[in-house]
């Protein structure tokens, strides 16, 4: 009993905030920026469709619900790490550093899995990640295509060649190393999204909105493809590490109000109210983002695509940031330094390719959303959240254990969500693939 109490007494003595050293540290409106343009992207534009799935009643509740579940993730998570930062006596931790450390200082039972647990979550990230950024591909490539294919006489040119065609600006976008130089281009971005937003709310008002045709709960098959819609839309919980541990006053990201409570609200209105309008406009007949359903032959619409598409462009490197973040950090302590820089730009090179040939060869823009949201983000987000803040609290539980059973049901509905999801996606992908083959 002695030294445990000597053990928390040395924990709690330690104040990591007071022991980083962020070469570029970004203040709080930046690490707002960055945060809102993580959660805020292509996603805010899926909605409408989401809300096509679930029906508007529950398309509302729904993502009210998802959008508190994965805000709580967040600062479970973030107060995890910073426990953990205290027990390993460091200034900060990566998402996977986390999630190990978490489980080195757990329960005996667990300790050896804890390289397992950061090994499983550096993989998970990484894959997601690299799903986003094939997401993002697909989604300018799409939008070029759409205005490519109304305003020039030439024939019609597939998708895949659009986003060949993209791969040398990416490629030199992503060329950036440093999130504080993300930041102006994530302001801007964030910037052309409401102008984008903005337009979208005016095709959508413009003429009356019928309620009676259009569905209050939906058909509930399709509630997995609602919920993997929103948790991917919501999810930005692999940015959330780095942008907390690159704030000038990291004290400030969690709390009430503070950067993460000010971004998921703003987040979670804007869904709900692009979505239900969204819906109420133009019912079944929504595709991937509510953008491709604007009409060609007005200004206003013309450049709510050439801005979305400028904004996912501008968004990019800041998901990519991840991947190149996790490969740097065990690729280049084994090259030489000397050679540091040229790994640096083949990789991202290599890297954007590679997501660019995925959006080649599988140009499904719906059901990759719906299967990344789906399988990595309800992992990422949800599983793995509820999973490590029970690990490392397991002296602790609460009151009647009452967070046990909290994070039980947080990882059930991240289960439901991944094999629910993943199931409805590939079924309606091998149906779609199905008639593009006849």
């Amino acid at each position: 009993m002695i030294e445990k109490k000597e053990k928390s007494k040395n924990v709690e003595d330690y104040n990591p905030f007071e022991h980083r050293d962020v070469v570029k540290p970004n203040s709080d409106m930046r690490s707002l920026a960055n945060l809102i343009k993580a959660s805020l992207g292509s996603g805010l534009l899926a909605m409408p469709l989401a809300f096509a799935n679930a029906g508007w009643g529950v398309g509302i509740v729904g993502t009210v619900i998802v959008a508190f579940v994965c805000g709580h993730c967040v600062h479970i998570f973030v107060e995890t790490s910073r426990g953990c930062c205290r027990a390993e006596r460091k200034p900060l931790l990566t998402y996977s550093e986390t999630c190990g450390a978490a489980f080195a200082n757990g329960p005996k039972c667990v300790r050896p899995f804890a390289n397992f647990a950061h090994m499983f979550a550096e993989f998970s990230l990484c894959f997601t990640y690299l799903g986003v950024c094939c997401i993002f591909t697909l989604l300018i490539a799409t939008s070029i295509k759409q205005l490519f294919d109304t305003y020039l006489s030439t024939p019609p040119i597939p998708v895949g060649q659009y986003c060949l065609f993209l791969l040398l600006p990416l490629c030199l976008m992503c060329q950036i190393r440093h999130l504080k130089w993300l930041a102006p281009f994530s302001l801007i971005a964030n910037v052309l999204l409401f102008a984008t937003f903005a337009i979208c709310l005016y095709y959508i008002f413009r003429e009356p909105l019928t309620v009676s045709d259009k569905q209050i709960v939906g058909d509930m098959s399709r509630l997995p493809a609602f919920l993997s819609t929103v948790i991917f839309a919501m999810e930005g919980i692999g940015v959330v590490m780095p942008v907390e541990n690159t704030m000038k006053k990291p004290q400030h990201f969690l709390g009430c109000p503070s950067v993460m409570v000010i971004a998921m609200t703003l987040v979670m209105l804007l869904y709900i109210m692009l979505g239900v309008f969204g819906y109420l406009r133009y019912g079944e007949a929504l595709r991937g983002t509510i953008t491709l359903n604007l009409p060609m032959d007005a200004w206003p619409a013309i450049c709510a695509k050439v801005f979305i598409s400028i904004t996912i462009f501008l968004t990019y490197p800041l998901h990519f940031f991840v991947v190149i973040d996790i490969f740097t950090r065990y690729v280049e302590p084994r090259v030489q330094k000397k050679y540091h820089n040229v790994m640096q730009i083949c990789v991202r090179i290599f890297i954007v390719c590679f997501c660019g040939g995925i959006g080649i060869a599988l140009p499904l823009l719906e059901q990759i959303i719906n299967l990344v949201g789906a399988l990595f983000y309800s992992i990422l987000g949800l599983i793995i959240p509820g999973i490590v803040e029970t690990v490392f609290r397991w002296e602790d539980l609460g009151k009647y254990n009452w967070i046990l059973y909290k994070n039980i049901l947080i990882v059930f509905c991240g289960m439901f969500s991944l094999v629910s999801g993943c199931t409805v996606t590939i079924s309606d992908a091998i149906e779609m693939i199905h008639k593009q083959m006849e």
